[in-house]
């Protein structure tokens, strides 16, 4: 549990990371570099996403989790992580737009 639970944590961070650098270079007007750094923001959240997944799997099978204050912070980084991520998407349409 604590290793799905430590995935969510580590991925969600990373494309938190690569959403906040998109937006950077595309402040900068580094369009394209940013649409890349999305790109791998959504592959770690694909990540991150299947490790929810499988706990979800697991409590529809029976398997009931712990309620523990590591899973909300881990649910709670995952859906922020989410939301930043399209915000980024807009920011950088947003400067691509103003650099034209």
């Amino acid at each position: 549990m604590e290793e799905i639970i430590l995935n969510l944590i580590m991925h969600s961070g990373e494309a938190r990371s690569y959403s906040m650098e998109a937006i950077s270079l595309a402040k900068k007007g580094d369009i394209a570099g940013a649409k890349d750094l999305v790109k791998k923001a959504d592959e770690e959240l694909g990540y991150a996403h299947s490790s929810q997944t499988n706990l979800i799997q697991g409590e529809v099978s029976g398997q009931k989790a712990e309620f523990s204050l590591l899973l909300v912070h881990a649910q709670d980084h995952l859906m922020t992580t989410i939301v930043l991520k399209d915000l980024s998407v807009e920011f950088i349409d947003i400067y691509e737009k103003i650099n034209k």
